[in-house]
């Protein structure tokens, strides 16, 4: 899964209040959402009449389309003239993961021991399970501590 995370900083020149700001921030992250299909967020400079910090991700499978989008998407910004683009930056990075079943597949089948026998049982954390002190159970094979 690659995930991209794109900010850009705006100074709204002719705002003389929050009120009027937000209204920009608004409007610029609205034309975004529905042009790109972003999550836009403002993420910065809420407390400053003239300075916003907007934030943008989306999610692909192909880091060069996730950058195109996020790269777009800024020149689109840009291009709306609404507000003077200060600083902008773009970071894609890959997560990784694993499907339910893969999930449950690693998790059952466990790892084979040194000797190459009887698996070594792995929890759901992916550290290695106490193992069975076989000494330790009764004559009907069950562990007395724990079954009371």
């Amino acid at each position: 899964m690659i995930v991209g995370a794109a900010f850009v900083e705006l100074h709204v020149h002719g705002s003389r209040s929050l009120k009027a700001k937000r209204g920009v921030v608004r409007s610029i992250g609205q034309r975004v959402r529905n042009r790109f299909n972003l999550s836009v967020a403002e993420v910065g400079g809420q407390g400053t009449w003239q300075i916003a910090v907007i934030g943008m991700t989306t999610v692909g499978t192909d880091p060069r389309t996730v950058r195109r989008v996020l790269d777009r998407a800024i020149a689109f910004v840009e291009a709306l003239h609404l507000a003077e683009v200060l600083d902008s930056d773009i970071e894609v990075i890959e997560l990784p993961y694993h499907t339910a079943s893969e999930a449950r597949a690693s998790e059952t089948a466990g790892e084979v021991g040194e000797d190459g026998g009887w698996p070594i049982a792995v929890d759901g954390d992916g550290t290695e399970a106490p193992s069975l002190d076989e000494d330790a159970l009764d004559d009907e094979g069950e562990d007395p501590g724990t079954w009371n």
